[in-house]
């Protein structure tokens, strides 16, 4: 229960009114900063729950000028802490920060305006108040205020967790008289709970602000073949000079989406754990100084970034949480000005954020999963997202907000029962192993080899599904695991089993309401007899874009114009037989050796992306015969060369530390290098998660979930890349599967 309201001493009060006018040029407070201003300021500690770009630092900031002492702020991020010593400074306050960012000599100098008491205010990181020479010197030194920023993290429920913040509770047994504020943009009703019992507020008032960002809108879409062409479009939409945040959820779909988005004419830069701090450090300080520029960034970036024109930011990969989502999106639209949210999703994004989680039980798991379906539920509804959103943290919206995407076009809906049981019993007749994908394909008709190999074109189920085409299918299948009728098992490498809620509707005892997407009802491809002349049509005219696409982005990074690297034939072509192996594309019209060695791996990457969400055609001809001995004479002919290359690239690599720094070194692709460093891998020359870029954390989920399709006898990467949602690129599936292969040869 809440602590009750103290009376602030009505002088502090009017001290605190006048400094927000002197010091910081505000004429007023506003929502809750006075109210908590001054429970602060009367000694009670506070938790406040505030939006992004609410005045939290105000809260503490004027309590620590007001109160007698110094003000300690426990902050997560140098950037964060430099940004607020600079404002403070410029508005005359005697701020500073330690931190391992400073030279030796910038160290000193702060602990000498410590020890002589000329500071006001003193931000610290949470892994150098916990330690015992730190809190020694705290001791002697009289405090005003303690104030705990981004409070979130002390939550093992919450989506940034650090386990110093844990530690925290330390300074209310060192410091009972000095009141403490923890503050936070997003915090739930269970992480506000865990927040103060961590912390060791039990007597704290918690202050909860509105969590609705009004001049937000908020738009969710189903990922595409092509994310980033998706990306673009929506970018394009925009003013030029507009900035904006690209979130990924790994390192290497970082620099791929930073390095894609500045080829095709967005000014991008990366940003993750990975890069030097000195890079990381630069690409903030420009991405806050320089209007027009997208931050292409892992969650390691934003919080606390306090750039008030951002104007739209997108999830390519989704978040863990609607508590991450809304931390996230805040980062935009500060300044009070119209702003959106894009966020790209496909089932298979579920199936690797649950594997992500992992099994077990326990209350902490429970609510991580809990979690993880209320952010399902947000992206599948066909009603207003901002109910939705402001929802799940208990606050109420009566009526429809008007400014998203299901409120501006209210998605059509549909009696789904019928559709609903025929999903459930292929998945039960193909005996609950097997992805939406598959399921797909089989509900479709679509005698793929493996779905012959499989037996599966003899179910009854086979080719039962003619109203919808594949991606209809796949709607029905995402919003079936978000109702909760279907749940991969990540056991079995996420194939979909039936819950208790789903043998309800197969047996006809629950309604089931589905959103119809706006794709298209099935249209049967007739064989195409003749390829390289018409325009493709359908399905197909959306890979020969996408193709377009790269061979565009090609053409403008060297110069050259499109026709240069491939004419339409050549796309066209790629479209007709979709080739699935490098010695495939080297069979097509216009694909010499040097064009070969340059170009096929990167449109063989945009082939298998299409593929992995839209599945492979079942009447395609076969691939032209006649440049085949072409193609084995050049391979013959290049083997000489290729040890010598492949050693260069592993050099720059170790030199670098750097898959795309390698690639500008040899004026090749990354796509190219990836491929050499696949060789090195397999070869125990370079270690598969330094070559992948990826966390460890993550780099031992994606190994395991290859290792699980291996043990299937599934080598392939589309039915890899479809369950894992497309979160990672085809090169970082190959160095990552190359690792395993080699760690279990060697077992």
């Amino acid at each position: 229960m809440d602590s009750p309201a103290l009376l602030p001493d009505a002088s502090a009060l009017d001290t605190a009114r006048r400094l927000l006018a002197e010091v910081f040029g505000f004429r007023a407070f506003v929502g809750l900063q006075e109210e908590i201003i001054g429970h602060v300021l009367s000694g009670g500690d506070a938790l406040a729950v505030m939006p992004t770009g609410g005045g939290k630092s105000l809260c503490y900031q004027l309590p620590a000028l007001v109160r007698p002492g110094l003000g300690l702020v426990v902050s997560p991020l140098i950037a964060l802490m430099q940004d607020q010593v600079q404002s403070l400074s410029q508005a005359g306050v005697r701020a500073a920060a330690l931190n391992s960012g400073l030279s030796a000599t910038e160290a000193q100098r702060v602990w000498q305006a410590l020890l002589s008491g000329r500071l006001d205010l003193l931000y610290v990181a949470p892994e150098r108040v916990v330690l015992p020479q730190f809190l020694d010197f705290l001791s002697r030194a009289p405090l005003s205020v303690i104030a705990i920023d981004e409070a979130h993290c002390v939550s093992q429920w919450g989506h940034d967790f650090r386990p110093e913040y844990g530690q925290l509770a330390v300074l209310a047994e060192l410091f009972p008289g000095v009141p403490r504020l923890a503050l936070t943009a997003t915090a739930d009703g269970p992480t506000r709970a865990d927040i103060v019992s961590r912390l060791s507020l039990p007597r704290a008032r918690i202050f909860v602000a509105s969590f609705d960002r009004p001049n937000i809108r908020y738009r969710v879409a189903t990922k595409g073949a092509s994310p980033l062409n998706q990306v673009l479009d929506f970018i394009r939409t925009f003013p030029p000079r507009s900035s904006g945040i690209v979130y990924r959820m790994s390192r290497a779909g970082v620099e791929e989406a930073a390095e894609a988005l500045d080829k095709a004419g967005v000014p991008a830069l990366p940003y993750h754990a990975g890069l030097a701090d000195q890079v990381r450090r630069e690409n903030q300080e420009r991405f806050m100084r320089e209007p027009g520029l997208t931050m292409v960034a892992t969650v390691a970036f934003g919080m606390g970034v306090d750039k008030p024109d951002v104007r739209f930011v997108v999830h390519m990969d989704p978040p863990k949480s609607l508590e991450a989502y809304h931390q996230e999106t805040g980062r935009a639209g500060r300044d009070g000005e119209p702003a959106e949210a894009l966020l790209l999703f496909g089932l298979s994004d579920m199936v690797f954020l649950r594997r992500l989680l992992g099994e077990g039980e326990g209350a902490h798991k429970q609510v991580e999963r809990v979690k993880l379906d209320a952010l399902a539920g947000y992206c599948e509804t066909p009603g207003c997202r901002r109910q939705v959103l402001l929802g799940y943290f208990g606050e109420r919206l009566d009526a429809p907000c008007g400014r998203c995407d299901t409120c501006e076009h209210p998605p059509e809906t549909f009696d789904g029962l019928v559709c609903a049981q025929k999903a459930l019993s292929c998945a039960f007749r193909t005996g609950q192993r097997f992805g939406a994908g598959h399921l797909c394909d089989v509900l479709c008709g679509n005698a793929t080899e493996r779905i012959e190999n499989l037996g599966h074109d003899k179910v009854s189920t086979f080719g039962i599904g003619s109203e919808f085409d594949r991606r209809g299918w796949m709607s029905v299948f995402r919003q079936m695991v978000s109702l909760g009728f279907l749940v991969p098992d990540l056991d079995r490498y996420g194939g979909l089993t039936i819950t208790p809620a789903g043998w309800e509707v197969l047996r006809g005892q629950r309604e089931v309401l589905l959103r119809r997407d706006p794709v298209g009802r099935r249209e049967r491809r007739k064989r195409r007899r003749s390829v390289g002349d018409a325009l493709p049509v359908g399905e197909a005219e959306g890979l020969f874009e996408a193709l377009r696409q790269k061979r565009q982005a090609l053409a403008r990074a060297e110069g050259v114009p499109p026709y240069a690297v491939f004419p339409d034939k050549t796309l066209k072509e790629m479209v007709a037989y979709r080739p699935e192996t490098l010695e495939g594309m080297a069979l097509l019209h216009g694909i010499g050796r040097r064009k070969h060695a340059r170009y096929s791996a990167e449109f063989l990457e945009v082939l298998q992306a299409h593929a992995a969400e839209h599945g492979r055609p079942s009447d395609l001809p076969e691939l032209p015969e006649a440049p085949a001995r072409r193609a084995r004479e050049k391979k013959t002919g290049e083997e000489e060369g290729l040890s010598a290359t492949i050693a260069r690239s592993v050099e720059l690599f170790r030199e670098h530390g750097d898959l795309t720094r390698v690639a500008l070194a040899r004026g090749l692709t990354p796509v190219t290098i990836a491929n050499h460093l696949v060789v090195a891998v397999a070869a125990g020359e370079v270690e598969a998660r330094a070559a992948s870029g990826l966390s460890q954390e993550v780099y031992d989920c994606l190994a395991a979930t290859i290792r699980a399709f291996l043990s299937e006898g599934i080598d392939r990467l589309i039915p890899l890349s479809e369950a894992l949602g497309g979160a990672f690129g085809y090169e970082t599936l190959r160095l990552v599967r190359a690792g395993v292969l080699r760690k279990d040869g060697e077992g």
